[in-house]
């Protein structure tokens, strides 16, 4: 499951319902990189945050919960550049015509460039919504 963090509720809860049965990948974007920053410093730090996704993933902390979770269950962040995120977000709109928001598009950012490679047989779970996205960013 390739899951989108800003504070870390989402990946928390799905991570915390899966335990260990399924793969959760942390995905944020390289200019709101909250969970990615809290590891690399050993714990919960606050971060600066902006770029595409900001709005819906500009925590400036991840969530005390959500980092206990993800130290347990999420073995994996990746960081996305605002560039991929906006293609991916295009892609789904012009081949699929779902039209999501960009935090919503990190799953699939993160296939396209191959910051994440599913291992043979897997599947892949996204979760796609599309609620602070402006529809004229699609044209």
């Amino acid at each position: 499951m390739l899951v989108s963090v800003g504070g870390g509720g989402l990946i928390a809860g799905n991570a915390a319902w899966f335990e260990q049965r399924a793969r959760v990948v942390a995905l944020e974007p390289e200019l709101a990189p909250t969970l990615f920053q809290a590891r690399a410093a050993g714990q919960p730090v606050d971060v600066a945050v902006s770029g595409i996704a900001a709005d819906s993933l500009g925590a400036r902390r991840i969530g005390a919960i959500a980092w206990e979770v993800t130290q347990r269950h999420v073995k994996d962040a990746l960081l996305l550049p605002d560039e991929a995120i906006r293609a991916a977000q295009r892609w789904l709109w012009t081949e699929l015509r779902l039209a999501v928001e960009p935090a919503a598009a990190l799953g699939v950012a993160a296939l396209q460039t191959g910051a994440y490679v599913p291992r043979d047989g897997e599947k892949i779970c996204l979760i796609l919504c599309g609620a602070n996205m402006d529809p004229a960013s699609l044209g």
